[in-house]
């Protein structure tokens, strides 16, 4: 049997990019049934300089845009992107800008239902503008997805896993990675952006070429 090959997706939940790749990237994994995988979230901060606390979205996209009315243009390219994949990016019901490690510690945390934590969190955050520095609506979040409510408040309240988070975060900066999504397969070809699944598809299939080829060859 052909072990899975790894797709490493490092990404951010607050990236809208992000949100429209995921479900480019499920598409693309649907056009090649015959390629086994194993998709893997890797933590990412799109804006590393916001407080554990969050901050208002109106002074958020001040900092970063210039203006509210100057980010309404920007976005609605990416609402329309969002209509077109199925998905639904209400920017005007968002009102807080988290810090994201609490996010990606129930991706960590989440274990083999990564996907769907990840997922719940992006559709909490872009589609019903959930506030995601509140730790109830995460601990409910990760509840929706199987885990157990308690178990995670208790551990959110805690410094688990923040070093780690931390450290990944970091370590995909230093590696160059500047733009989110960014896609590495089986740790042999990688592509940054939200690319079309048919772009997406072709990088899986000669990624999985390369590792098979490599698991023939002879060693040396």
């Amino acid at each position: 049997m052909t072990a899975p090959l790894t797709i490493d997706v490092i990404s951010d939940v607050v990236c809208p990019w992000c949100f429209i790749g995921k479900r480019r990237l499920e598409k693309a994994i649907a056009l090649k049934p015959e390629i086994p995988v194993e998709v893997r979230f890797r933590p990412y901060y799109l804006n590393d300089w916001i407080p554990s606390e969050g901050i208002s979205r109106e002074e958020y996209l001040i900092k970063k845009f210039g203006s509210v009315e100057r980010y309404k243009g920007i976005a609605q390219r990416v609402v329309a992107a969002a209509v077109d994949e199925g998905l639904t990016y209400n920017p005007d019901k968002i009102s807080r800008q988290p810090n994201t490690t609490d996010c990606h510690r129930l991706i960590l945390w989440a274990g083999e239902n990564a996907p769907r934590m990840k997922q719940r969190l992006m559709d909490l955050y872009f589609t019903e503008g959930g506030d995601l520095t509140d730790r109830d609506v995460l601990a409910q979040a990760a509840a929706d997805c199987g885990l157990d409510r308690g178990d995670v408040a208790a551990r959110l309240a805690t410094n688990t896993d923040i070093a780690r988070i931390t450290q990944e975060a970091e370590s995909a900066k230093e590696a160059g990675i500047d733009g989110v999504p960014c896609f590495i397969f089986g740790g042999l070809l990688a592509i940054s952006g939200a690319q079309a699944p048919e772009y997406i598809a072709g990088a899986l299939e000669r990624a999985a070429q390369e590792a098979a080829q490599s698991a023939a060859a002879p060693a040396k």
